[in-house]
């Protein structure tokens, strides 16, 4: 059975944020807080009558007005505008809020607004659950082009040692000729003064 539905309502960033949820966990939920706005006083219920009304017609719908205005809550909201037409700042904040007495709802209609709530949050599980389908989609292909430009590397790096390893031979072997051709020349120019200096008498 669908839950009774209450009226939540804060204030983050530019907007006053309110809903209609069955509970403070799924206003908070609803809203993507990191942290529990209530506990810190940052949240609460309400019963102001014209946010009650404007939650209950779409329920589960995050609703938003600029940052301490009095005006209506909608899906979409302009930026708070800072200075009023005279140029100086801002009033709407300052003002007292207006008392009503709470609207009386039907519970059919109590009914109607808490199944949907229920759409909206399977709607909104919906989304968060595709979405994580393309993050995990995502991740995956960036995965396979870490992998393979790691096995890319590993064999560039394998190769270099090969050669590496192959102009050290070379280099060795290059090094014992020129120590074989040097002792054959000091053999050769002792010879070879030896006869000079026999010729000289």
């Amino acid at each position: 059975m669908a839950r009774k539905l209450k009226t939540f309502q804060t204030s983050l960033g530019f907007y006053d944020l309110a809903i209609a949820a069955p509970s403070m966990k799924a206003a908070l939920e609803a809203w993507g807080a990191g942290s529990n706005l209530f506990h810190q006083g940052a949240a609460k219920e309400t019963d102001d009558p014209e946010v009650v009304a404007a939650t209950t017609s779409k329920p589960g719908v995050v609703l938003k007005r600029p940052a301490g205005s009095n005006g209506r809550f909608a899906e979409h909201a302009d930026l708070p505008d800072l200075k009023d037409e005279a140029g100086g700042r801002n009033k709407s904040r300052h003002l007292e809020p207006k008392c009503h007495a709470t609207p009386k709802i039907s519970d059919k209609d109590a009914r109607k607004a808490a199944a949907k709530f229920e759409r909206e949050q399977k709607r909104r599980d919906a989304e968060r659950r595709k979405e994580e389908a393309e993050r995990g989609k995502e991740r995956t292909r960036r995965e396979k082009l870490v992998a393979k430009a790691q096995a890319t590397l590993d064999a560039a790096q394998r190769e270099h040692e090969e050669r590496l390893e192959t102009l050290h031979a070379e280099q060795a072997a290059i090094e014992k000729r020129v120590q074989a051709e040097d002792e054959r020349w000091e053999e050769e120019r002792e010879r070879l003064a030896a006869a000079l200096r026999r010729a000289r008498g």
